[in-house]
């Protein structure tokens, strides 16, 4: 693995996404403690209400939002490896453009449905304004553009540092919640209040940076992307991606709150977040890959070797993090959130399926991107997604919150099948074999 080390591609991946890695990592480590605190202070039922909450909004959010901080890597970080920063600041302009118009329409979409569906989902009556004030974290929760800024310029860094504060001010708040008896609508304060100021930080680090590299002058917020062939083609079908993308997490928690109520709500949640740590290996590399891979070209042998040294690498990671989820996985539970929340157990051993699974399916998205066919992904994802949707009811409903994670497993199998098929025809193409 030495020889490895002397690509700078595969070097600079590993800088990354130890940048990501180490940000996630404390993220992690907080998020857990602030379920614990939280599932301990509000108890399975009350805390199952305030996960249907923020869920409802942030599936509003995914289901509205476009992902333009791909848009602004695969048009302005590219323009940028050339020096070409008018285009750059095209693509920061048009990314901002979707952010602020999608997410204004996400809000108003979420609240004048919340009356109709809040109820189906277990939200109760009194709480519907409550619900209604968190969805207006809609447009910040929504943008994406200065995580694309970011990163285009190389800033992991920073990242990082957003991505860990947060949380960690959210796990003292909640400690303190848990310590002093607070009821919901406190816990539901906390959730907005550091959602809110994660995302103006972010804002902030992505607006200083531009500004220190003299690349704000110019940018402005529009729906025009001039000079950006493609453009709107590319953001429509990342939107449409990253809207099926949803149905896996806030709007799966939001369904099993309507089809078994708001406890099952809270044991889904907690699996999820156990499962999800096992999971950060795979998701960090994919982060940190797609900028690296769209300055290469796809004609020759780099891309390919580092997408091969990059499954490696996960998979040696991730396992190591399914392994401590599987043997700690009960203790845990019943250590840090009490023993009504060992029912997630079950849950969490049909869910610890999916980080094997994108462990050598990580890079997959990334390539197809960088091929110049967003629609791959896409339509694997709109498969997954249709299968996981036609069977989450009737599994939900023979075996509980364990078939609604048997559902995600399924459709997350078909996902990355159908991407290995497409890709595999993209490398013949390409590669000429």
């Amino acid at each position: 693995m030495r020889h490895w080390l002397k690509d700078d591609s595969f070097r600079s991946l590993v800088r990354n996404t130890s940048y990501l890695a180490l940000s996630k990592g404390v993220a992690a480590v907080a998020g857990i403690a602030t379920l614990a605190f939280a599932g301990r202070a509000l108890g399975l039922v009350e805390f199952g209400l305030l996960v249907l909450i923020a869920s409802y909004a942030q599936a509003a959010s995914g289901l509205t939002k476009f992902q333009s901080w791909q848009l602004i890597i695969r048009y302005g970080g590219a323009a940028l490896a050339t020096g070409d920063e008018a285009t750059f600041k095209r693509s920061v302009g048009f990314g901002l453009g979707l952010d602020v118009s999608s997410g204004l329409a996400g809000m108003a979409a979420a609240m004048l449905l919340l009356p109709l569906v809040g109820p189906w989902t277990g939200i109760r009556p009194e709480l519907l304004g409550i619900a209604m004030a968190y969805c207006l974290l809609i447009p910040t929760m929504g943008a994406a553009a200065p995580v694309g800024v970011l990163r285009a310029l190389d800033r992991f860094d920073l990242i990082s540092w957003q991505g860990s504060s947060y949380p960690i001010v959210r796990s003292i708040l909640a400690g303190i919640g848990w310590w002093q008896g607070w009821e919901l609508p406190a816990f539901v304060a906390i959730w907005f209040i550091t959602d809110l100021g994660g995302d103006l930080f972010m804002w902030f680090l992505a607006g200083r940076e531009l500004k220190r590299k003299k690349l704000l002058k110019g940018v402005r917020p529009t729906l025009r992307p001039t000079g950006l062939a493609g453009a709107w083609p590319f953001a429509i079908q990342v939107n449409v991606h990253s809207s099926l993308m949803s149905a896996w997490g806030p709007l799966a928690r939001v369904i099993i709150g309507g089809l078994l109520g708001p406890a099952s709500a809270a044991l889904y949640r907690i699996a999820s977040s156990l499962a999800d740590s096992a999971q950060k290996p795979a998701d960090l590399l994919a982060k940190a890959y797609y900028p690296e891979v769209v300055r290469m070209d796809l004609k020759t042998r780099q891309p390919w070797r580092l997408m091969l040294r990059g499954t490696a690498m996960a998979s040696a990671m991730g396992i190591a993090g399914v392994l401590i989820v599987l043997l700690l996985g009960k203790w845990l539970l019943a250590t840090l959130f009490g023993p009504d929340f060992v029912a997630a157990y079950p849950v969490l051993l049909v869910l610890v399926g999916i980080p094997l699974l994108w462990m050598v399916g990580f890079p997959l998205t990334p390539m197809l991107y960088a091929l110049d066919r967003p629609d791959a992904p896409l339509k694997a994802r709109a498969v997954g997604t249709f299968v996981y949707l036609a069977i989450i009811a009737p599994l939900c409903w023979r075996f509980g919150t364990a078939g609604a994670a048997s559902a995600l497993l399924i459709g997350n199998v078909i996902i990355v099948v159908l991407m290995m098929i497409q890709l595999r025809s993209q490398y013949r193409k390409v590669r000429g074999r």
